[in-house]
């Protein structure tokens, strides 16, 4: 790789555009023998350079929603989960929460 193609790694949806693209050259044999490796190799570069964004974004929302909970714990954020209903839910939410307390759907316990 040049210095130029180390500086400026792509965004997710463009390195998502370019392995559809060399999907499409495969699937469609358009990729010469010669070159199979070549695109191959970019592909695992893209591949992993998606799944690192993915595991920082997954790390930074974990983050956000774990600092949430911790001020929702101080007693200072309003609808804070202390046990106690809302008094403020909606008519719709209350007749759903009478029969589904606490929330199966939910094994993380967030909702």
């Amino acid at each position: 790789m040049s210095d130029g193609e180390t500086a400026a790694a792509p965004s997710f949806g463009e390195a998502m555009e370019e392995l559809e693209a060399i999907l499409r050259r495969i699937e469609g044999e358009e990729v010469d023998v010669d070159r199979l490796a070549e695109e191959l190799r970019r592909a695992a570069e893209l591949l992993e350079l998606c799944r690192a964004k993915i595991r920082k974004a997954e790390v930074e929302v974990t983050q956000i929603v774990q600092g949430l909970e911790d001020q929702g714990g101080e007693g200072g954020a309003e609808g804070g989960d202390d046990g106690e209903p809302d008094d403020e839910a909606e008519p719709d939410d209350e007749a759903e929460s009478d029969d589904a307390e606490p929330n199966d759907d939910d094994p993380s316990g967030l909702f």
